[in-house]
């Protein structure tokens, strides 16, 4: 799948977006503009959904055209996109805790068999907690190929409807619960997979249609300003909802809600109309570091802040500049000096191999 550039767009929205949010680690946006901070916790729904989208359809393409699945070939694309990065930067945490944004860590097994999102004590060990939503990625990358595969073998739209549908609800089922019996937040809503597959399943099901019913993708394409439109009402309600998202009802319902919004987006930014015409500069470049930015700014944000510590004449704008300088700095470093070359080492490798009908195009989410 090549790389649109409304697709780019909205990976670019994401990482900024929950970059932003974690500034409260340094105090927050301050006013007028910490509400857009405030928010920013969904560009990872943002990240889900076309992680869902892309992944998709490189697993459902090739199984609509009865084409076999090379589950080896996925899962060593998804290797060398994933680990290398994200090993330097587990490294780094836990082997320099004074350069952690907060003292307490969780132990490194569960960041290395990515189940911190169902085991995090967050209210000791916030450190990294952002790896969470990657624990959620790599959980449906280990799961999806297969459950794509044996839904496909003999391929029934209600059975496929009735398995997304009983997602979801269980998934509503147990937020509901935990928001009833005031649960944590974060550790039985916000974090565990099971909680949170809307996204991902909004994306995989606009992979669907693409990939089985081209005719309603083409005509979803045709139509790409009212998609942008309404996507973005959809988005907005789901932003009011979430005015106080540690009750019931945004708890409840505000996932599938803001799932079902951003994924008329990513349809829209799919195609050549609506959002998926704009070609904002800096966008694509800012969308390939993605993984690396997600990976690194809360590091790169705390060391300017021990530094503004012992600077307190140095605030305001600047202080913001010299934020976005590291953060950016730090970013690049790892991209380029991790990210990038595993992945050319990747393809290095690919290239003497059969080529593979899946993993052709990468994606991160955060």
């Amino acid at each position: 799948m090549n790389r649109l550039s409304g697709l780019d767009l909205l990976r670019a929205i994401a990482i900024l977006w929950v970059m932003l949010f974690h500034s409260w680690i340094v105090g927050g946006l301050g006013d007028p503009f910490q509400p857009i901070g405030d928010y920013g916790w969904m560009g990872v729904d943002l990240f889900f959904v076309l992680s869902g989208y892309l992944i998709g359809y490189q697993v459902l393409k090739p199984l609509s055209l009865r084409q076999p699945l090379h589950f080896a070939e996925f899962y060593r694309r998804r290797t060398y996109r994933i680990l290398p990065a994200f090993l330097v930067v587990l490294a780094v945490y836990a082997w320099f805790p004074s350069w952690r944004e907060a003292p307490g860590m969780q132990p490194a097994w569960q960041f290395l068999t990515f189940t911190l999102n169902l085991l995090i004590d967050y209210q000791h060990n916030e450190a990294f907690s952002h790896a969470w939503s990657l624990c959620v990625e790599e959980q449906f990358y280990l799961v999806f190929p297969a459950l794509a595969w044996l839904l496909t073998r003999r391929p029934s739209l209600p059975v496929t409807l009735c398995v997304g549908s009983v997602i979801v609800a269980a998934g509503m089922l147990l937020r509901a619960y935990a928001a009833r019996h005031n649960l944590d937040y974060l550790e039985n809503i916000y974090y565990p997979t099971y909680t949170r597959l809307d996204g991902l399943l909004a994306g995989v099901t606009l992979a669907a249609i693409q990939a089985y019913r081209p005719s309603v993708w083409s005509l979803l394409q045709r139509n790409g300003n009212i998609l942008t439109l309404i996507g973005l009402a959809v988005v907005g309600i789901a932003i009011w909802l979430f005015r106080d998202r540690l009750t019931f009802m945004p708890s409840v319902f505000g996932f599938p809600l803001l799932s079902f919004g951003i994924a008329l987006l990513v349809a829209a930014c799919a195609g050549r109309q609506g959002l998926g015409r704009w070609r904002v500069p800096g966008t694509g470049w800012i969308a390939g570091m993605s993984y690396s930015l997600y990976l690194s700014h809360k590091l790169a944000l705390h060391a300017v802040a021990r530094w503004l510590a012992a600077h307190p004449a140095v605030h305001g704008w600047v202080a913001f500049v010299l934020y976005a300088v590291a953060i950016t700095l730090l970013g690049t470093l790892l991209h380029y000096g991790v990210e990038q070359p595993f992945l050319r080492l990747r393809d290095r490798r690919a290239a003497s191999r059969m080529p593979a009908a899946i993993g052709q195009a990468d994606v991160s989410a955060g």
